[in-house]
């Protein structure tokens, strides 16, 4: 019997544009479109992105012709890859896989997009490439089990994103199933991605992110090159689900291939924090707006979630009441949940204003998580999330099942367009925006993703 290694380089280099489902293709469009937002905001707004640049400039790799977008300048391809793969995790308000608890797009289309660039392929292409990617990466992680995973020390996002970022760039790069196999060996050997972040508010998170979309695409060109890594690398002995994880099902990473497309699994963020939060915060909304709660008269919120999101956004309890910097905030259900009940709603502005804002830390401080069993039976098919809320003229609880942007409850593209342009328009202009995103709403048209991607540069004057 053929191993999964094997396979899923076969899937990687066989499957044609013309095979996936239209459904598909137009969801991945959304996808790109929405990490392509994400990439622009976060060129200019993150505060990490400075010293990434300075780095990368250092290093000598901003000479190059790949584009970032939201950025004049051009790149070396493994930096540009390095760069838009950083960018689309810097705001944590890319897309998500619920099941296999991980983003797909921040390190695939990071790393399809620097290849496209390289070889001058087409939309088509890019489409296929990114598909390919989301496939093998969600699969993998959902083989490992990301519960056992996480309690390793592992972000699945990073350490599967890697192997499709290897796929999606060595299937634009026109590599056979043996090339994508060593590519998958040689990434073996790289695939990485800590969640000690959590420990203090540091970067690494979106730079292991942007680390395997430019880790994926150097060891897709190794291959092409020649250069030999293992076979059997998920399967094998020392391979990559017996190393990562306890229990890992093999038969997960090939299930369903080509008749079930995870790709229509992912979900998008409409709050730029972890996913595990949004369900929460939406039941808040909805406890605002059917019984008029505000935050002056709240006395105690409790939020229900499942084990998994327990884990990353309400432990150490005393530091997720304590926010220090964004991060902190991204994965602190208390203070996601302090923000919504003082706001409606939860923007990427709003981390500078509330961060240090006394009422909201105060309220923060009024905010307890359990791991509700009710949330927890709904869980992983769901990342579902329960508030209740505790007044003097009452308490008040909703349960959300399925939080906004889930394939069950999905953005319309009304709301897609005002993500985009919410996060676009303050570098690209509204004309500028309106452009890039026709250019990448019609993909499949397009014969150069470098024209696409020449959309997304900045008007002049926003550079000035």
């Amino acid at each position: 019997m053929t191993g999964i290694s094997r396979q899923l380089a076969e899937f990687a280099t066989d499957l044609r544009y013309e095979d996936i489902p239209r459904e598909v293709i137009e969801r991945t469009k959304l996808l790109i479109l929405d990490v392509s937002g994400v990439m622009v905001r976060a060129r200019n707004d993150a505060e990490s992105t400075p010293a990434m640049v300075r780095a990368i400039e250092r290093l000598g790799l901003a000479t190059g012709e790949c584009a970032v977008p939201g950025d004049h300048a051009t790149y070396a391809p493994s930096a540009a890859a390095l760069l838009n793969g950083t960018l689309a995790h810097s705001l944590d308000f890319d897309d998500t896989h619920a099941e296999a608890s991980l983003h797909s797009s921040a390190p695939i289309v990071p790393a399809a997009l620097a290849a496209a660039e390289m070889t001058g392929a087409s939309g088509k292409d890019l489409i296929a490439a990114c598909v390919v990617g989301y496939e093998i990466q969600i699969r993998l992680s959902l083989a490992l089990g990301p519960s056992d995973h996480y309690d390793r020390g592992y972000h699945p996002t990073a350490t599967c994103g890697i192997f499709g970022a290897a796929a999606a760039a060595g299937r634009i790069l026109g590599m056979d199933a043996d090339g994508i196999e060593s590519a998958f060996g040689i990434a073996l050997s790289q695939a990485a991605g800590s969640m000690q972040f959590l420990a203090d508010g540091s970067w690494t998170k979106r730079s292991h992110v942007g680390q395997a979309a430019q880790n994926g695409l150097m060891c897709a060109v190794m291959a092409q090159e020649g250069f030999m890594g293992p076979k059997q690398a998920f399967e094998g002995k020392w391979g990559f689900l017996h190393a990562y994880a306890p229990n890992a099902d093999e038969a997960k990473a090939v299930a369903g291939l080509r008749t079930k497309w995870q790709t229509m699994s992912l979900g998008v963020k409409p709050f730029p924090s972890c996913r595990y939060t949004h369900a929460a915060m939406d039941a808040l909304i909805k406890i605002m707006h059917d019984d008029n709660v505000t935050a002056d008269e709240v006395e105690s919120i409790e939020i229900g979630l499942p084990k998994t999101g327990m884990k990353i956004v309400s432990f150490p309890e005393e530091a997720k009441h304590n926010p220090q910097s964004v991060v902190d905030g991204q994965f602190s259900m208390p203070f996601c949940a302090a923000v919504v009940m003082r706001e409606g709603t939860l923007l990427w502005d709003h981390y500078a204003t509330h961060l240090t804002d006394p009422k909201t830390l105060a309220l923060t401080k009024k905010v307890t998580c359990v791991n509700d069993p009710e949330v927890q039976a709904l869980f992983p098919e769901n990342m579902a999330g329960k508030a209740t809320v505790k007044t003097a003229r009452g308490t008040f609880s909703a349960l959300v099942d399925m939080p906004k942007g889930e394939p069950g409850n999905f953005m319309t593209a009304e709301e897609f367009r005002s993500k985009f342009g919410g996060l676009a328009e303050p570098y690209l202009g509204e004309e500028g925006t309106e452009r890039f995103a026709q250019a990448i709403l019609g993909l499949e048209a397009q014969n150069s993703v470098g024209a696409v991607l020449a959309a997304g540069r900045p008007q002049v004057e926003a550079a000035e």
